[in-house]
């Protein structure tokens, strides 16, 4: 936890709530330990969503498929959303929650190794969703990169660790370290390239977002 407890608790008994089914989704995974984005996320989500209105999504890590679900049901324009996951118990599940919630004419989803697939990808995408293998994120940062639209936000979760980020990696149990140096490398890229503007929020397990700017723009600034 990251965040006071019981201002976490406070904020999210302030949620309106999902849909019916996207109730039910999240109800299943916590009972099957699926891990699933957590109330503040997908509060953060809608939001942008709200803001954004990508018609073109791409999310890295499907797991059951709740949270394209919820991107499906709470942009309130008509969006097709791509995502991948590799994990071969969880895509079944995934398609079947597509079909339960009528969405799949508009969720496609591809089955095995991200680091593969977003290779062969070419279209651009005005959102792109990181929420896979925590110390894989830098590794599919240049793709992620190539695919984001000029005008495209970049949005990254469970960055910080549960706060373990800040601690020196011989704090950091051994078999976390590898984990926790990709992950102080992948802030530091996002933070410091010249083509994109990024917060790190302290949002469940903490967040990134990242959008576009041309040197020109970040040189040259209104």
């Amino acid at each position: 936890m990251i965040v006071d407890e019981r201002l976490v608790t406070y904020i999210n008994s302030l949620d309106s709530g999902n849909t019916e089914i996207l109730d039910q989704i999240e109800k299943e995974a916590i009972a099957d330990d699926v891990p699933i984005i957590r109330k503040e996320m997908q509060q953060f989500l809608k939001l942008l969503l709200s803001i954004k209105r990508p018609a073109r999504i791409l999310e890295v890590g499907t797991a059951v498929g709740f949270s394209a679900l919820l991107m499906a049901e709470y942009n309130p324009v008509d969006c097709q959303i791509t995502t991948i996951e590799n994990y071969e118990k969880r895509i079944p599940i995934a398609r079947e929650n597509f079909r339960r919630a009528r969405k799949e004419e508009k969720i496609t989803l591809l089955e095995g190794d991200a680091a593969e697939i977003l290779k062969t990808l070419e279209t651009p995408y005005d959102l792109i969703f990181m929420d896979a293998a925590k110390g894989q994120y830098i590794h599919f940062m240049p793709d992620v990169l190539r695919l984001l639209s000029k005008d495209g936000v970049l949005v990254s979760d469970n960055v910080l660790q549960d706060g373990d980020i800040i601690e020196s990696r011989f704090v950091v149990t051994r078999r976390n370290r590898t984990i926790h140096k990709r992950m102080r490398d992948y802030l530091y890229e996002l933070t410091h390239n010249e083509e994109l503007v990024t917060a790190v929020l302290p949002v469940g397990d903490g967040i990134t977002v990242s959008s576009h700017i041309s040197p020109k723009e970040r040189n040259n600034p209104i």
